[in-house]
């Protein structure tokens, strides 16, 4: 790390840059204080639990929801994410088509259903989060990365969808760097503040009677009684006809979902705003998003004022599944961002970062979300791996529908009825992430899969970064 390249950071604000806006961020709401009972008890009010509350209570107005959130609502993923909204429901169309060939048409078009339902959603509750449908171009910086590219833009024509490949000169009217050469666009591909939207999706509960309890852990669960389902909190009990769990990767409340999901660290950082001689300078004029195609992989977008959202790459998982929140700022991970961003782009070489932190993913071994219900009374919808800000709306769809005992299209998909294969218990769950990490790093440098890569790819196993 050079010493100029280190200065970027010296005034970074340790938080996420799209929470710290205190000018509109709401006041948190009270803890709760007294036993209460209600119809359906949503944990968790992140987006999947916004969405269920949202949801459940414009189908049944009449419906008692509460959703009870540990810290203030988007505190964690929700809050940190880089705002990209994906038209998928499997962490892309190449996920599906390996994993589940046969239902891959009809997991498309669920998820194109589900990107058009959100959009409705957030234009009949007013809600403004910047949802803008700006597209993302993914972008390559080795010929097996561009050969990686023009078979994915193959795949999406085979299945109807819109996916053009670019070569040098074309990529150059979305972005200009020294380090790629070619890329897809992708026009289907939203981009929004994660912020506002999950603020938007809180506000929207509100309005419609759904009471929200801020500051208040579960602490434990009991399924034993017929009629209810108890949450523990620290001062009072909730005795719950119905519970749907969102707690994306903090501690599960279902035995049966301890090994389902690992915690790995994300990283970002946040420029101070460009002007528009530095964006032309890069050549990226449009509001579309960005990735590259390795498997260490970047993605960067701009904000409502002009700065560059850069991150990614570093995926880093810590023994023993552990969560906290400290693990959130990593400088070693932040230098590193900062000398690749100025790589990639060397007009910006100089600019300075406002804001850098971490967040969790809640990865699976197939990448991407799952759901189910427990004896018809608590369901669940987590593992979104990174991609889920439009799945989660889905993941709320199908818990409310396992929960109701409805056979319906959501449910229907294998995806749905099956879970991921579970990671192994430790030492080994810490020894395969890393040996997948190292295998993954050398494929980015080689163009190669070792041994153990084409293992877990005939398992049907895998790690994300």
């Amino acid at each position: 790390m050079t010493a100029p390249h280190r200065a970027q950071l010296r005034d970074t604000a340790a938080t996420p840059y799209w929470l710290d806006r205190p000018e509109i961020r709401p006041a948190p709401l009270p803890r709760l204080t007294e036993d209460v009972t209600c119809d359906l008890a949503v944990v968790g009010g992140g987006y999947t639990g916004l969405w269920t509350a949202l949801l459940a209570k414009r189908e049944a107005p009449d419906r008692d929801v509460l959703v009870i959130e540990q810290s203030t609502c988007g505190h964690a993923a929700s809050g940190r994410n880089g705002g990209f909204c994906s038209p998928s429901l499997t962490h892309g169309l190449a996920n599906a088509a390996q994993r589940w060939p046969g239902e891959t048409a009809l997991l498309q078009r669920l998820g194109a259903a589900n990107l058009d339902a959100f959009e409705r959603d957030l234009d009949t509750h007013g809600i403004d989060c910047g949802f803008t449908r700006s597209g993302k171009v993914a972008v390559a910086a080795t010929p097996w990365q561009a050969q990686a590219l023009r078979s994915a833009a193959v795949l999406h024509e085979r299945h109807g969808e819109k996916a053009v490949y670019l070569d040098r000169d074309e990529l150059r009217d979305y972005v200009d760097s020294p380090l790629w050469h070619a890329g897809l666009w992708q026009p289907d591909y939203a981009l929004l503040d994660p912020a506002r939207l999950v603020w938007g999706l809180r506000d929207a509960c509100l309005a419609l009677g759904v009471r929200i309890a801020e500051r208040t852990e579960v602490t434990s669960l009991d399924d034993r009684h017929r009629s209810h389902v108890v949450l523990h909190t620290p001062y009072a009990t909730v005795n719950a006809r119905r519970v749907a769990l969102a707690t994306n990767i903090y501690r599960p409340l279902l035995r049966r979902l301890s090994l389902t999901m690992v915690p790995v660290y994300d990283y970002a950082l946040v420029t101070e705003p460009l002007d528009d001689d530095l964006l032309a300078a890069v050549g990226w004029h449009g509001d579309h998003g960005i990735t590259d195609a390795g498997n260490q992989f970047h993605y960067l977008r701009k904000t409502d004022d002009n700065r560059v959202l850069w991150g990614g790459y570093d995926a880093v998982y810590h023994y023993g599944n552990r969560v906290d929140e400290r693990l959130t700022q990593r400088p070693a991970t932040f230098d590193v961002l900062a000398a690749q961003f100025a790589e990639t782009f060397p007009a910006l070489a100089d600019v300075p970062f406002s804001h850098a932190w971490g967040g969790i993913i809640d990865s699976t071994t197939r990448f991407c979300m799952f759901a189910g219900a427990a004896d018809g009374r608590i369901g669940y919808a987590l593992g979104f791996t990174g991609l889920g800000v439009g799945a989660t709306r889905y993941g709320a769809e199908v818990m409310l529908d396992l929960l109701a005992g409805r056979t319906t299209e959501r449910t229907r998909p294998a995806m749905i009825r099956r879970p991921p294969v579970p990671f192994p218990p430790e030492p080994f769950r810490y020894l395969g992430v890393q040996a997948t990490r190292w295998s993954l790093a050398r494929e980015d440098l080689h163009g190669r899969r070792n041994p153990w890569l084409r293992t877990l790819d005939r398992l049907g196993l895998g790690f994300d970064s």
